[in-house]
């Protein structure tokens, strides 16, 4: 069950702990404060007693989490939680038309297994389209994944295409929103400066350790067994001007076991990435796009 909430409310283990604590007090207060009041009202514990607690319980319950949730540090978390709420109350988050849907560009540099998993994961999407692969490398195996999943792609070249390129493909396909999934090539400054808060990437180890220039693939899982780290795992960032550095906004970790090799530890990261980064990308394209 647990997992199942993990895997919903896309929370680390420790803040969903923090999580059902701020359920738990909230409801408590909420139904303190809403006895506090009948009690006021001098009404006897009838039927209008208990329709008049319902009512005040339901005013009060969205009042009651938001205050606890504070100084359990969990605001963001349940201010987007309770406006889904609302929305679905209300009949928002409705499928868009297909010329208002979210576009998103994919960048990799290899064999695409993480840009195939967010592509599984949107297929359905009512709201946001992968709308073309963009790689660096003509023999990269993202190509036949775009092309078995009818996706256009593109081979830019960055030793033969000035930074502009970049910019007038994106144009092209009206690109809201990139994913890095596999991309080695540093993404230009005017493309990080047109898509502000636009570019997430993911990375397989806990950033801030383990990454910067040259740190990718085996390369990371090969220093994080040399160093015997006790535990690994995947860091989900904003993408700024200087590699692996921009802010984080999701891990997920686990321990090595005492036997753990950079093969093994690949594996497991590999399983982490294509769970989670289809899921934290949808939810930082709606952030950034008000939508719930």
């Amino acid at each position: 069950m647990f997992k199942n909430l993990r895997s919903r409310w896309k929370v680390t283990g420790l803040q969903l702990l923090f999580v059902i604590a701020t359920f738990a007090l909230g409801g408590s207060l909420c139904g303190y404060i809403g006895r506090k009041l009948l009690d006021l009202f001098n009404i006897e514990k009838a039927v209008v007693w208990v329709i008049m607690y319902v009512v005040i319980i339901t005013t009060l319950w969205p009042l009651c989490v938001v205050a606890v949730s504070i100084p359990l540090g969990q605001f963001s978390f349940f201010k987007n939680y309770l406006k889904r709420i609302f929305s679905r109350l209300s009949g928002g988050n409705k499928t868009m038309p297909e010329d208002k849907k979210i576009n998103v560009a994919i960048f990799a540099s290899g064999a695409g297994s993480n840009a195939l998993a967010v592509i599984k994961h949107f297929s359905d999407n009512k709201n946001i389209l992968v709308k073309v692969i963009i790689t660096n490398n003509a023999a990269a195996g993202v190509i036949a994944i775009a092309k078995n999943a009818a996706i256009i792609y593109e081979i830019i070249n960055p030793k033969n295409n000035n930074s502009q390129s970049y910019l007038e493909v994106l144009k092209k396909y009206k690109i809201d929103f990139i994913l890095l999934a596999g991309y080695l090539k540093m993404i230009p400054a005017n493309v990080i400066k047109a898509y502000p808060k636009k570019i997430i990437n993911i990375h397989p180890a806990l950033l801030p350790a383990y990454g910067g220039i040259g740190m990718y693939g085996m390369r990371v899982h090969d220093a994080v067994v040399a160093a015997k780290e006790r535990e690994s795992g995947i860091t989900i960032h904003k993408v700024d001007e200087i590699y692996d550095n921009g802010e984080i906004i999701f891990q997920e970790k686990f321990e090595l076991s005492a036997n753990e090799t950079a093969d093994t530890l690949a594996a497991k990261i590999h399983l982490l990435e294509h769970k989670w980064y289809g899921k934290v990308a949808e939810e930082a394209i709606y952030k950034i796009h008000n939508l719930v």
